[in-house]
């Protein structure tokens, strides 16, 4: 069975981005003058993907509007001769096919991940997380859809990380059978150098197989009490084989301050319109 449904997980606090996030979802934080979570969806999209659910939680309505018809807009637009403009927001509310379902405790992304299964059914689906952001050439999740195909079992996108953010990621263990693509044998959450056994690390793409919803609903709370999906990969490892694909692209961890920073400057360096401007205005910022 192909890979038709996503989920988004969209439902947390933000809190590595506060205060910008008390009262704002990050997803909706603008890279350039697009949200970070519209970049995500039309990745989704771009892979073939014809229904997207997200999982959004209190004080998440903007994501809900954002991607809805906005009439007052369309209607001043019209009414000033901004054909562009109503094209554009025109095309954002005809993206996809969305539907939302709230998370309503903060009990983590497989938590989050479990919510949906009464909307994904007995399929396999795609999981975004929604603030990272994978600019590539073919898109992320398609090139992983590829994988899919091929050996019709869970798909985790991995990166190969520097020594020094090892400890802040899910590590696999695993042994390598084609180019970018490993058999997983291990996984281990945040390890520390010394334990560490690899470098590859895993991060927001997945394409999981409808067990994970069974195993979900018995896996015990982790760190900070909350159900954390690595948890469940591990116990699916139990009982099918799951897949690494070192993904080729660019990523941006949208969610932390620093992460944020770089992509706004790399997105707007691609612009056309706004990129030979900017390129030259960064020349003349002194750095000292």
């Amino acid at each position: 069975m192909k890979v038709r449904k996503a989920v988004f997980t969209a439902a947390g606090l933000g809190t590595r981005l506060l205060p910008a996030t008390k009262a704002q979802p990050k997803e909706m934080l603008p890279l350039v003058d697009k949200p970070i979570i519209q970049y995500v969806v039309e990745e989704a999209v771009a892979s073939g993907i014809e229904q997207i659910i997200i999982v959004t939680g209190r004080g998440k309505r903007a994501i809900e509007d954002h991607f809805d018809i906005a009439f007052e807009l369309e209607y001043l637009l019209s009414k000033k001769g901004d054909n562009g403009g109503l094209k554009e927001m025109r095309e954002i509310a005809g993206l996809a096919d969305i539907c939302y379902i709230r998370q309503k405790e903060p009990l983590g992304q497989g938590h989050a991940i479990s919510v949906t299964r009464s909307l994904v059914g007995n399929e396999p689906f795609a999981v975004f997380f929604a603030d990272d952001v994978i600019e590539s050439a073919v898109p992320c999740m398609k090139q992983m859809m590829d994988v899919y195909e091929r050996y019709k079992c869970s798909v985790v996108a991995v990166q190969r990380l520097p020594q020094a953010d090892v400890p802040s990621y899910g590590i696999i263990d695993a042994r390598q059978l084609d180019e970018r693509v490993y058999r997983i044998t291990g996984m281990v959450e945040k390890p520390a150098l010394d334990e560490a056994p690899s470098n590859l690390g895993i991060v927001g793409r997945y394409i999981l197989t409808p067990e994970i919803f069974e195993i979900l609903e018995t896996t015990p709370p982790g760190k900070s009490g909350e159900i954390w999906l690595a948890d469940a990969l591990r116990l699916l490892l139990e009982r099918q084989a799951v897949y690494g694909y070192e993904f080729q692209g660019l990523r941006y961890d949208t969610g932390s301050k620093l992460g944020y920073l770089k992509a706004t400057v790399e997105y707007a360096l691609r612009r056309p319109d706004l990129g030979p401007e900017f390129r030259e205005y960064l020349r003349s910022v002194s750095l000292d």
